[in-house]
């Protein structure tokens, strides 16, 4: 079992960045692939950005073309821990933030939210315009 918690959401201008971050406990990352997904009222569950552990100090990462040149995602598998840094800010970035876990790589399906096992409870990212 993972458990996974997310802080670092708020309240920002448009333009303005926020970190997200996603601590892991209960069992390592390892090499599994973990991700961000965010969800605005009244719409599904989005896929932001992926991460795979690819051996080393080398990471794969893969970004949704609504948040690509704007977010970054990187992962410290020593401290168990993912970020999310996002820049440009835009009030459509709107939503509740989640951090994912998949128990195994996965560099195909990596967008979809159904192959994640874990799940953090959320956190919220508000943007004014």
């Amino acid at each position: 079992q993972v458990q996974l918690v997310e802080s670092g959401g708020g309240l920002v201008q448009a333009g303005g960045s926020l970190r997200l971050s996603c601590a892991a406990s209960g069992r390592t990352f390892g090499r599994s692939t973990t991700a961000w997904f965010r969800q605005a009222p009244g719409q599904e569950r989005d896929f932001v950005a992926a991460i795979t552990w690819t051996g080393g100090s080398t990471y794969y990462a893969e970004y949704a073309d609504s948040v690509k040149g704007r977010f970054t995602i990187s992962r410290d598998n020593a401290k168990n821990t993912m970020s999310l840094q996002m820049n440009q800010l835009k009030p459509e970035d709107t939503a509740v933030y989640y951090c994912a876990a998949a128990g195994a790589v996965n560099l195909v399906q990596y967008f979809y939210a159904g192959i994640y096992a874990y799940w953090g409870q959320g956190t919220q990212v508000a943007v004014s315009s």
